[in-house]
């Protein structure tokens, strides 16, 4: 394991890792623990209740944030034509179609967000085995796959503040909520968003309790585990 330097062992020592802490009380903790030289982004860790192997237990969607990310993200649109043209209009980083395929599958990957029109989804499928366990593939439940008209919402849903979301093969959630230098009411709006957006997916095939556990961090400063129902209980602005 990585060995963790003399400011993130101290700011650790300040947590009380016996207890889970309220969401609010949480957020000012990590926030008060960071140490890093840049503007750090305030991390959500969130360990699921469910099987990454069953189909039905799946969760992926999309959160809008109510104050942004504070990170600029970077477009790909997979279209052409009139609909390649109103993307580039709306300000996509990167429009295109053949040439961006044959770029990915040479190991190209310099965007966050990919979306697509469904007329482009026969030539972009073969992209799935490099898109998708990224969680970079266009599809509907991520609201990735729109009709050229609605390009120009999507595009500025995202540069407004949208964040993807999906269960990896540990059953964990993992979500920004924005900047250490963000207030901390815009902090509690964004994560009140992202938990109200995480149970209205809740899978059919889900039992039991829903999530298992709730971590709070920054890039690199110590976490802080959150307790589960108090943050279940948080409602967006």
């Amino acid at each position: 394991m990585p060995k963790h330097g003399k400011s993130y062992l101290s700011n650790r020592a300040q947590i009380d890792r016996s207890r889970a802490y309220p969401p609010r009380e949480a957020l000012e903790l990590v926030r008060e623990l960071s140490f890093a030289k840049f503007d750090e982004t305030v991390e959500l860790h969130i360990n699921m209740n469910l099987d990454p192997r069953r189909a039905d237990q799946q969760v992926r969607g999309v959160a809008k944030l109510p104050a942004g990310t504070g990170k600029r993200v970077r477009i790909m649109v997979f279209a052409e034509g009139e609909a390649a043209r109103l993307a580039e209009e709306a300000g996509a980083d990167h429009v295109g179609l053949d040439e961006y395929v044959s770029r990915i599958q040479q190991g190209w990957l310099e965007f966050d967000v990919a979306v697509a029109i469904p007329q482009v989804m026969g030539k972009i499928g073969r992209l799935g085995r490099i898109l998708g366990p990224r969680g970079l593939m266009p599809s509907p439940k991520a609201g990735t796959i729109v009709q050229p008209q609605d390009l120009a919402d999507t595009i500025q849903g995202f540069r407004l503040g949208r964040v993807q979301f999906r269960l990896d093969r540990g059953g964990n959630l993992h979500i920004p909520i924005g900047k250490v230098s963000f207030e901390t009411e815009q902090l509690m709006d964004n994560w009140a968003a992202v938990m109200d957006t995480v149970l209205r997916n809740r899978p059919a095939g889900a039992k039991g309790a829903y999530i298992r556990r709730i971590t709070l961090t920054t890039t690199m400063g110590p976490g802080v585990r959150v307790e589960v129902l108090a943050a279940q209980d948080m409602r967006a602005a």
